[in-house]
């Protein structure tokens, strides 16, 4: 096999990894709106990462990095909605109790 194809499988497996370990906590926290177990600035850190990740698979070889760039795209996007709902149960509704 040649070295660029056993590259590109390696981020494309680790992609399908990555996005089935992160996608069960995004979905069940979207699911049931239960935010008590999440750390907050976990999800903020791993929106930003994800987020910078997506440049780089833009800007450096954006015809090549497209496990990079998708898996980042998912995990960013599920960061912000997971972010988004703890911000709400934390703060806002906490404050109208």
């Amino acid at each position: 096999m040649e070295q660029e194809t056993i590259f590109e499988l390696c981020g494309w497996i680790a992609s399908i990894c990555l996005i089935l370990g992160y996608l069960p906590q995004a979905i069940e926290t979207i699911r049931t709106r239960n935010t008590d177990g999440i750390a907050l600035p976990t999800f903020l850190m791993m929106g930003i990462g994800g987020f910078f990740f997506m440049l780089q698979g833009i800007l450096h070889q954006p015809d090549k990095l497209w496990a990079l760039f998708i898996t980042n795209l998912i995990t960013t996007t599920c960061s912000c909605i997971v972010f988004g709902i703890k911000i709400y149960n934390d703060y806002f509704r906490r404050s109208a109790k």
